[in-house]
């Protein structure tokens, strides 16, 4: 399963970016980890800057580089603008719109309940975190995990009208994916433009 279990407060600064989250270390320690991370600052190349923007969006949706390269090369094949498809599948995997439907925290915390067969789709249980969905596919929580702690303490508050790709039944705790989303209605920090760039060379 594609997930990073190291010091999340250091990927954050070295890419400079809360990717995990609200991160308190990076909000005091705004510069790269290591010993001369706050001294020396070297300009760093055009190369080093498309790096850096494909492994933020890897850190961001949890995704390891096979995976990653292999969704580039399927939006690269698709018709469409390829940066903005390539977030398009990235947030059409089912742990990223567990995640978006508030079911869970975090999208670790997604793949989790994914992997642990607590998420069905069109009612059939999915284990698998990757699994692209589809429009007008409904994602659920199974009817024996709706009273698991972890999933009521998630949805407790949480804002279901934020992503107008995504449909919320509270009574059935289930989620339609009505299409895939807009550019400009994803929230992440990534200039998909420069990962292009990179994969072109």
């Amino acid at each position: 399963m594609a997930r990073y279990t190291g010091p999340k407060s250091k990927i954050a600064r070295k890419l400079g970016a809360p990717i995990f989250g609200a991160d308190k270390v990076l909000a005091k320690k705004n510069y790269p980890p290591g010993q001369h991370g706050n001294s020396r600052r070297r300009k760093t190349s055009e190369y080093g800057i498309q790096l850096k923007e494909k492994q933020k969006a890897k850190y961001t949706y949890g995704v390891l580089e096979k995976q990653f390269r292999n969704l580039f090369e399927k939006a690269h094949r698709s018709k469409g603008v390829t940066g903005e498809v390539l977030l398009q599948l990235l947030e059409s995997r089912l742990d990223n719109v567990v995640f978006r439907l508030g079911i869970a925290r975090s999208r670790a915390a997604a793949r989790q309940l994914v992997s642990h067969r607590h998420i069905t789709v069109d009612g059939q249980v999915v284990n698998i975190p990757s699994y692209t969905l589809k429009p007008g596919q409904v994602v659920a929580v199974r009817e024996r995990s709706k009273s698991l702690e972890v999933i009521e303490g998630a949805l407790s508050g949480f804002n279901h009208s934020k992503y107008p790709w995504l449909e919320w039944e509270q009574s059935s705790l289930s989620g339609k994916f009505l299409h895939q989303p807009e550019r400009a209605d994803i929230p992440e920090d990534i200039k998909e433009q420069l990962i292009v760039e990179l994969y072109s060379k």
